[in-house]
């Protein structure tokens, strides 16, 4: 997962939807990602994934062990000849995953490192003639529309300390929402959205977002993890 935008300049301040004591939780739980993910990024890390070969440096978000709830849906929702968008697309994996069922695809990030890894993966997997990747904040290079938007945000609110944090976290939920209260003018009218969250961020605000923004929503990738007896859920939502 990769942030699209490093805050929520000009919208109003978040209030999560949570219990303090489960903004509590998730901000210890998050701590101990961050520390366990920056460990082991301490250099490039090398991925097999889905039929592709993935490098991914320490400044990007690796490949995790929910990836696959997205990744799947990716590759049974994209039909050949879509246009794609790959919003915050990280190391470039889903908008690989989609050039490789034969879409057009456009991939954006932020983070200039993510960017630099997104094209480097394209040319490793032979798919650089399907995918362009530029450096956006949210929609700011994005003029098109398109038949389908896959967007993996950071799952939680704080504010990032490094680019690698940023693809965990955005600010006051500043880019998830800029990129809901935007997503339909870059919609085909039968286009359709696949948004990965959990509940290790707050799922409420989301789904919020999506009645607001009057989406159809569908889960079609589910999974569940324990860590520290507590259960957490990843989704992965179809939205149209």
């Amino acid at each position: 997962m990769s942030n699209a935008s490093p805050s929520g300049q000009g919208l109003p301040p978040f209030v999560p939807t949570l219990a303090e004591d489960e903004v509590e939780w998730i901000r210890s739980w998050h701590e101990r990602a961050y520390r366990e993910g920056r460990a082991e990024a301490i250099s490039a890390q090398s991925f097999d994934y889905l039929g592709l070969r993935l490098l991914v440096p320490p400044e990007v978000m690796p490949i995790a062990r929910v990836s696959n709830n997205l990744g799947e849906a990716v590759m049974a929702e994209v039909r050949k000849g879509d246009t794609v968008l790959d919003m915050g697309t990280g190391s470039g994996v889903n908008a690989l995953l989609a050039a490789s069922k034969g879409a057009r695809v456009v991939a954006v990030d932020i983070n200039p490192h993510a960017v630099a890894a997104a094209r480097d993966n394209a040319e490793r997997n032979h798919l650089t003639h399907f995918v362009e990747v530029r450096l956006s904040d949210v929609f700011s290079a994005v003029g098109e529309r398109f038949d389908l938007i896959i967007f993996d945000p950071p799952y939680r609110w704080f504010a990032p300390r490094d680019w690698f944090e940023s693809a965990m976290t955005d600010e006051n939920y500043g880019a998830l929402t800029r990129f809901f209260r935007q997503a339909r003018e870059h919609l085909r009218p039968e286009g359709r959205m696949l948004v990965s969250f959990g509940t290790s961020g707050d799922i409420g605000y989301l789904r919020q977002l999506i009645v607001e923004e009057a989406f159809n929503e569908q889960v079609v990738a589910r999974v569940e993890l324990v860590r520290d007896d507590k259960s957490v859920e990843y989704f992965t939502f179809l939205l149209s």
